[in-house]
């Protein structure tokens, strides 16, 4: 017996506590049917990102944000990740892309590989298929009815005791279908609240949809490259025209993505508009997370609050006063190595509904404040220091954050407001 108790062990894989039964080749192959899919095969940093960590799970070798940056970003072993967060915005960017392709190309895939929030290790789960395999299903036998026999030997059940059978399977399966429900009830009535959950709280209370909304960015176009086509000569300064509706940030708009797949998997409504088509009617008929850089028609909105964006300083004003929390390097084409944010929560005077704004200087103050309100971590950490029963006060968050790499690092907070 203890022959058998360590031929047992001896021929255990270290992954199975993170894969659970599915083998290695199940999952290996599942790895390849995503790299390939439309989600993952235009990002080759989000291939590599999650290559590595199924890997190295696969080969029981712990994951932490150092070893990710060095083995799938090139970082040195000992680069400071408070500066650097390439790592968590890849991971989330990871997170998002497999969500998208189980909610399309993989919804009848075998094998699920997942991404929990707050940690880099993988999960690995065996997906219920559409059938039942018929080998699995139990031998029933009843010596209480009458039975044939059956060429190769196989029992027949009389039709009184094969009703009987079904009547009792269909009330162990609704009975079970029952407390499976009042199960995941109590789970939700008294599961402890995340940081994520007491942040959104307010703005979540009711049933209303949710309106998340990205701004227009004005830009200035030729006015020689418009219409049809021609020999063009180089533009002067006068031939420029102001687009006030055409187009929208890069950063804007992975926020309004970040914060529509938060509510997603919340199991929130919501709805999307786009610059113009937010109306004050839209504002007053629900709660809204308002997103957009400086530049555009949000920070209006902000101008009662302690902090706000002054766009004629260009700097964020404290109580009126100019600070120097503003994007010191900021080149003529918009590019920075630094950037400044304010988050706000607040309930609206005028509209009597609760807004979030989220803002930067650039799309990367933009991108980043997002990513703080959306990730649990991050969240923690910014609100580390918040006042007893800040959950039901208006907030304000400034925050700065390095840009690297054309991406936002992990933010800091700098200062904050509470209300």
């Amino acid at each position: 017996m203890l022959d058998d108790v360590a031929l047992a062990t001896s021929t255990s894989s270290p992954h199975v506590p993170s894969s659970g039964v599915v083998p290695e080749e199940a999952i290996r192959l599942q790895l390849r049917r995503i790299l390939e899919s439309p989600e993952f095969r235009t990002s080759k940093r989000c291939q590599d990102f999650l290559s590595f960590v199924v890997e190295q799970t696969l080969a029981g070798l712990p994951l932490k944000e150092r070893t990710i940056g060095a083995g799938v970003f090139g970082r040195d072993a000992s680069y400071n990740t408070n500066d650097d967060g390439i790592v968590r915005i890849k991971a989330g960017e990871v997170r998002k892309r497999l969500g998208l392709y189980y909610a399309a190309f993989g919804s009848h895939d075998d094998v699920e590989i997942e991404l929990p929030v707050g940690s880099y290790v993988p999960t690995f789960s065996a997906l219920p298929r559409n059938g039942h395999n018929a080998d699995s299903l139990p031998f029933i036998e009843s010596s209480n009815f009458p039975s044939a026999t059956i060429g190769g030997g196989m029992r027949l059940l009389g039709v009184r005791g094969f009703h009987g059978i079904v009547w009792k399977i269909a009330w162990i399966i609704g009975l079970s279908a029952v407390i499976a429900v009042l199960a995941t009830l109590a789970w939700r009535a008294y599961r402890p609240q995340s940081v994520l959950d007491q942040f959104w709280e307010p703005v979540l209370g009711g049933k209303i949809p949710v309106v998340v909304a990205a701004s227009y960015a004005p830009v200035y176009y030729p006015s020689s490259y418009l219409g049809p086509p021609r020999t063009v000569e180089s533009p002067r300064g006068s031939d420029f025209v102001l687009l006030t509706d055409q187009y929208v940030g890069g950063g804007d708009l992975l926020a309004a993505a970040g914060v529509a797949g938060m509510l997603g998997r919340m199991g929130r409504p919501f709805t999307i508009r786009i610059g113009n088509a937010v109306t004050f009617e839209d504002l007053r008929s629900g709660p809204a997370v308002l997103i957009g850089y400086s530049s555009t028609h949000w920070k209006d909105v902000t101008k009662g609050f302690r902090f706000y964006i002054d766009d004629d300083l260009g700097t964020i004003e404290d109580n009126g006063k100019p600070t120097d929390w503003f994007p010191h390097h900021l080149s003529s084409d918009f590019h920075t190595d630094e950037d400044y944010a304010l988050v706000s929560r607040s309930f609206d005077g005028q509209t009597h509904t609760m807004i979030v704004l989220v803002s930067g200087f650039t799309q990367y103050g933009t991108e980043a404040a997002a990513e703080v309100i959306t990730d649990p971590t991050l969240l923690a950490e910014a609100l580390h220091d918040a006042p007893d029963g800040w959950q039901r006060k208006n907030l304000q968050l400034v925050l700065h954050m390095k840009v690297i790499a054309n991406a936002p690092a992990s933010p800091q907070i700098i200062a904050s407001h509470y209300w």
